[in-house]
């Protein structure tokens, strides 16, 4: 590396400087664009059916038509369009019902972790009885209750989810609580509004931001599941776990129509997880205490 790019990655801030934040960065970056302007980077409109090209091949394949980068599924539409578009509902549930759970898990794991008490015993007891139930069976049961539709989707992995906040929160809040200038801001007179906004909130961020980062992953996958049974978005609406659905029957003479939504989950998923454990490395001053010790 010459000496005026390693001076310019001096002057970038820490978290920039990390393979994994780059990496997971650009992932999430991709299928953000991906999700926000869809309908100009898809070349096709993706519900418009081609009966005669059905089942065409991608690129690579001989057979393969030029129009089609990707190939088409069995009704002849465009799965290069289909996966553009499916970003959007991916990004969309991704964002929303994170931040959801996050609010709400992170509120309650502060109240209960600084209160401590009948306050704390009462909120970890709600998270245990919450928490029995698996995720993946619990949103199914939501999701009949609610309906199909992609709100409803995001209310389920709010309300299934915001437990994975606040138990993880709830132990740091516990560890920080107990620190000496915790109590120093209690004896000059903080309001416990305040302590926790001022003193306490910040000590938490960089888990907070590895958590939303794993939850967006998770909700990316909850949708993909919950799409795949036909209970996320309407079926004029292309979504990733829709398209292996209708890409199973034809596994065996066009597997490209279900490998390739699944490699647009796992990229995704890997995405967000690289720029997760990134912050989480260059943000948490302990874990940089420990190596340079």
């Amino acid at each position: 590396m010459s000496a005026a790019a390693a001076s310019a990655m001096r002057i970038l801030p820490a978290w920039m400087r990390s393979g994994r934040v780059i990496i997971g960065l650009l992932i999430v970056a991709t299928v953000v664009a991906c999700a926000l302007f869809a309908p100009w980077l898809a070349p096709h409109d993706p519900e418009e059916q081609d009966l005669l090209a059905q089942l065409l091949p991608p690129f690579w394949q001989s057979g393969a038509d030029p129009l089609y980068p990707l190939g088409t599924d069995a009704l002849g539409r465009c799965v290069l369009s289909r996966l553009i578009w499916g970003a959007r509902v991916a990004m969309t549930v991704a964002v929303i019902a994170a931040f959801g759970a996050m609010i709400l898990g992170a509120i309650l794991a502060h109240v209960a972790g600084y209160l401590g008490g009948a306050v704390d015993w009462t909120i970890s007891r709600a998270v245990d009885v919450w928490m029995s139930f698996p995720p993946v069976v619990l949103s199914l049961i939501l999701m009949t209750g609610l309906g199909a539709g992609v709100r409803n989707v995001i209310l389920a992995i709010i309300l299934v989810d915001w437990t994975r906040f606040c138990r993880v929160l709830r132990s740091e809040v516990l560890v920080i609580a107990r620190k000496d200038y915790v109590a120093a801001a209690r004896l000059v007179g903080f309001s416990h509004t305040r302590t926790l906004l001022r003193e306490v909130l910040p000590a938490t961020v960089p888990l907070l931001i590895t958590l939303l980062s794993i939850e967006m992953a998770v909700a990316v996958i909850v949708e993909a599941i919950l799409s795949y049974v036909g209970m996320s978005v309407e079926a004029n609406i292309p979504a990733w776990g829709q398209m292996i659905a209708d890409a199973r029957r034809e596994i065996h003479h066009a597997p490209w129509g279900l490998v390739l939504p699944i490699l647009a989950i796992l990229i995704t998923v890997l995405g967000f997880n690289l720029l997760g454990d990134g912050l989480r490395r260059t943000l948490d001053v302990r874990l940089n205490q420990t190596r340079e010790g």
